[in-house]
């Protein structure tokens, strides 16, 4: 027959006071929470009003990212390219440098203004297609702004 051995009084006590103790300084433990803004970050959204590009997306239109929605008509594909714009470092809303020599091509009379908010900064731009710099700008974000005629 099996012999059974029972644990010493003494054993018992000192496993209760350690477990005692664990319990006890686990609760005293300060608990870890992570801030409420490093956990929410708001919604991007852009306001585009677009004139004279020859497409029925004339008007204003609002598009919203992570998560994309708004009226804008391509919510999903907008949210994108201006996501892939921003990954490869560049500003997708910085306007063409001053001293930027471009080609004398005139794009037609499009114009655009976007204002809103983008990766935590307050956006306002201006867009044209009165020159080559001016119409590669504009182009980089389609479909966020409409394709001209």
């Amino acid at each position: 027959m099996p012999c059974r051995t029972a644990l010493a009084p003494a054993a018992l006590v000192s496993t209760a006071a350690r477990l005692l103790f664990l319990v006890g300084a686990l609760s005293a433990a300060p608990a870890v929470v992570p801030e409420a803004s490093a956990a929410v970050r708001p919604a991007d959204e852009l306001v585009f009003t677009v004139s004279d590009s020859g497409t029925s997306h004339d008007g204003s239109y609002t598009l919203r990212c992570h998560p994309p929605g708004g009226n804008h008509p391509s919510p999903r594909q907008a949210c994108a390219a201006l996501d892939r714009a921003t990954s490869q470092g560049e500003n997708p809303f910085e306007p063409v440098s001053a001293d930027a020599m471009c080609t004398l091509v005139y794009g037609g009379p499009a114009t655009a203004r976007v204002t809103g908010t983008w990766h935590g900064r307050d956006i306002d731009a201006r867009f044209k297609r009165a020159n080559g710099c001016e119409i590669a700008r504009w182009n980089s974000l389609v479909p966020a702004l409409p394709r001209t005629a």
